[in-house]
């Protein structure tokens, strides 16, 4: 085996372009010289148009939970009651932030692998009149599942003020976002999943609703203070030293988008779920989520009759394919492929054919081939619409 090898398959952090990679190993320029600020010149609008905004998105050299954190910190001022609702690993570290700054959490807690349900997130809101902020997950990563942002934006405003928060770390460059058009107050994302980079970069933007409230919070922040980011962003630059060579990345990475454009960014991506999905159907291998709640950047699987630890430990053994195995109260229990970014359907063809080897060798007795010519004729059926 080619033991240099690997073959990334996990939600994240996902396969760079190789464009991207030449991007980041440009020499180091000065971070407040004019180099860097027409960088950042040419990214800002490129940025707004993923998140489907008007306003500013701001860069924070930090993780997706960095991320998580500056919109507590920002959006929330001590004392306030919050909503956070719960369909996975995700959900429940914005519900750990939010009582690290002594927030009082009220939990929506939904089945792990089913997605919030808008009316029933109504319904819970009613009978909570001080909640000033509702957090959720757009795609919580450690299910597979797409929670229906529009919806839930929608059916919080219907009976609430309360800003409208989103975790959009591991969807956001993967599938539709409209910030703007679906009335979200706040979106966070990060560098390492759907935009193709390492991770070290956090995308927030807030909506003008939200910006009053930021801007009238007391809560102390001084490196997360959003104010300090969306006063340096308008001029081009930083409040603090950036990551400057992932910015290298992200200026490419806007390029590939924008050359590929983004609806096809985002059929790409449903076409890659749809033809993983009906691969393990195909191979009697059950799916941890349905058909309405799956994600088109990663996918839940949860055997019965082979353990999945065991084939995750083949696919690294036998063919230096990762997989990721499930967290908190599915650790054990199911593994999750990443199809996001840097991936293409031939790429899931190959995925999906090594997966079919390690099924057997994990010790369920399939026909090898059912699941990749399920996923071939998933794509000559949908194939053309996605390119």
């Amino acid at each position: 085996m080619l033991t240099d090898q690997q073959i990334l398959r996990i939600p994240g952090p996902s396969p760079i372009p190789p464009s991207v990679a030449r991007a980041m190993s440009q020499p180091m320029i000065g971070h407040r010289g004019q180099s860097t600020s027409d960088m950042i010149a040419d990214i800002r609008p490129k940025l707004k148009k993923v998140f489907g905004t008007q306003q500013e998105v701001m860069i924070l050299t930090g993780s997706g939970t960095a991320g998580l954190e500056t919109a507590v910190v920002n959006a929330v001022a001590p004392g306030e009651e919050v909503a956070v609702i719960v369909t996975g690993a995700f959900g429940d570290r914005f519900v750990k932030i939010c009582k690290a700054y002594g927030l009082t959490t009220h939990i929506f807690e939904v089945e792990w692998g089913t997605a919030a349900n808008p009316q029933k997130v109504k319904e819970f809101l009613e009978e909570k009149p001080l909640v000033t902020a509702v957090f959720s997950t757009f795609c919580e990563t450690s299910t597979g599942v797409l929670n229906p942002i529009k919806e839930l934006a929608a059916a919080i405003k219907e009976v609430s003020e309360a800003l409208v928060i989103v975790d959009g770390v591991s969807c956001v460059a993967g599938t539709a976002t409209e910030m703007d058009e679906w009335g979200i107050d706040i979106v966070v994302t990060g560098s390492q999943k759907a935009f193709m980079l390492p991770a070290g970069l956090a995308f927030i933007a807030a909506s003008e609703r939200a910006w009053e409230k930021v801007n009238a919070n007391p809560q102390p922040r001084f490196y997360l203070d959003l104010a300090k980011h969306r006063d340096n962003i308008l001029k081009d630059t930083t409040p603090f030293t950036p990551a400057l060579s992932i910015l290298f990345g992200l200026q490419q990475v806007l390029e590939l988008l924008e050359e590929e454009g983004l609806e096809s960014v985002y059929a790409r991506h449903t076409l890659m779920m749809n033809m993983t999905r009906a691969a393990f159907k195909a191979l009697g291998v059950p799916l941890l989520t349905t058909d309405a709640d799956a994600s088109p950047t990663v996918t839940a699987v949860k055997p019965e009759d082979f353990d999945p630890e065991t084939f995750r430990k083949v696919m690294k053994t036998e063919f230096n394919l990762e997989l990721a195995g499930g967290q908190q109260e599915l650790a054990k229990k199911i593994f999750r492929i990443g199809h996001m970014g840097y991936c293409s359907p031939a790429d899931m063809l190959q995925a999906i054919a090594a997966m079919e080897i390690g099924i057997v060798k994990a010790g369920k007795n399939i026909e090898l081939g059912h699941g990749v010519r399920a996923a071939q004729q998933i794509f000559l059926d949908e194939g053309k619409s996605a390119q």
